[in-house]
């Protein structure tokens, strides 16, 4: 049976979507979180690239349907009926968006679907290719729903089996892989959320949440949904992980995934492979939740994955009010690290939990 309360929250918390006049993306501003709750109107190009860079819509799968919906958006201002004109100026507009975060495939997924729509549509003209765009960005959006419900039961199967009649389960998660980053449900979170779905109380999980510096994920978006959800919610610092395990309060472990390599290595947010690197020593089984559309088998291994660095502010400025380290000193701020697959217990796609050898399964899944 349906929980209300649940459903309640998903309409509440909806990420990304279009506007019904369809001139613009509507979309949390996820800077804004914990504190306020403000959707802004993407319209142009630019504001579609600074709100991806900027993190105001985030996660790997929102940023796909966030990146789809602003190329139909924007494209649908070009105003010439000629094919070959109207394909340059998607061109450009979809090589620009593509330039705005370099990590996450769904971006660049997200982008060459809507590219293969235009070029499977050629011989129609340029206003009907203009609304498959919109039906293609809407497809993305409700494919990206779908997935993440079958992420989600999947990873429901784990926790039944793991749960203990009249103990609360512990699940420890890294940055925010919820439905603020996703279409609905999220990634490593979608298995709690199904578990409400099946009538399992707020109490029945106990979910630990890194706070994950520097940009605090964790504490402002993936406490803040589950909270608002009505999980038994803890927040910790990420260098605290450790005493959490060897206490004995986590059962497992789940989080996402911005990309998947062709060998099992994930690219994650940073701190990630720490924890991995934790679940291992303490014998906690670590499962990656992963779109298929996130697998990205033209790379070997995580050491193909290009890692994004970002501005060394976030570290010493950020949330303070007076700079917290010293002047001229350098700053090492990467957003993401690579967890290597020998650390992965397994992977959870919409098709299946995927477990070693990687680099023959994911072939399967993709």
């Amino acid at each position: 049976m349906i929980n209300n309360s649940i459903e309640e929250f998903f309409e509440q918390v909806i990420t990304v979507k279009l506007s019904p006049q369809r001139d613009s993306v509507d979309i949390i501003d996820q800077t804004l979180l914990p504190g306020k709750i403000k959707r802004i109107s993407l319209r142009t190009k630019e504001e579609v690239w600074e709100a991806i860079k900027k993190l105001r819509v985030r996660g790997a799968p929102a940023i796909g349907v966030c990146a789809a919906f602003g190329l139909a958006v924007t494209v649908n201002g070009l105003t010439s009926d000629d094919f070959e004109a109207f394909f340059a100026g998607f061109k450009e507009i979809k090589d620009y968006l593509a330039s705005s975060r370099p990590t996450a495939v769904n971006l660049f997924w997200a982008l060459n679907r809507m590219e293969k729509k235009v070029l499977e549509s050629k011989d129609l003209p340029v206003a009907q290719i203009k609304e498959l765009l919109f039906d293609e960005a809407l497809a993305i959006q409700s494919e990206d729903i779908a997935i993440s419900h079958n992420i989600g039961e999947f990873g429901f199967g784990l926790m039944k089996a793991l749960k203990k009649e009249g103990r609360e389960l512990g699940i420890l998660t890294h940055c925010n892989a919820g439905t603020l980053a996703t279409a609905k449900y999220g990634t490593a979170l979608a298995p709690v959320y199904t578990a409400l779905e099946h009538g399992w109380s707020g109490s029945d999980v106990h979910v630990y949440c890194d706070e994950t510096r520097p940009l605090l994920q964790g504490a402002r978006l993936t406490a803040f949904e589950l909270s608002q959800a009505g999980v038994t919610t803890t927040l910790q610092c990420d260098n605290m992980a450790s005493m959490l395990m060897k206490q004995g309060k986590i059962d497992l472990i789940f989080v996402g995934t911005d990309r998947v390599a062709a060998n099992g290595d994930i690219a994650n947010k940073i701190g990630t492979s720490g924890v991995a690197i934790l679940a291992k020593h303490y014998g906690i089984p670590f499962y990656v939740c992963a779109p298929s559309s996130t697998v990205d088998l033209d790379t070997p291994s995580g050491a193909d994955i290009p890692i994004e660095m970002r501005d060394p502010s976030e570290v010493a400025e950020l949330w303070y009010r007076e700079r917290m380290a010293p002047g001229g000193i350098d700053i090492f701020n990467p957003a993401f690290d690579i967890t290597d697959h020998e650390l992965i217990t397994g992977i959870i796609t919409e098709r299946g939990i995927l477990y070693e050898p990687f680099s023959k399964t994911l072939e399967i899944a993709r």
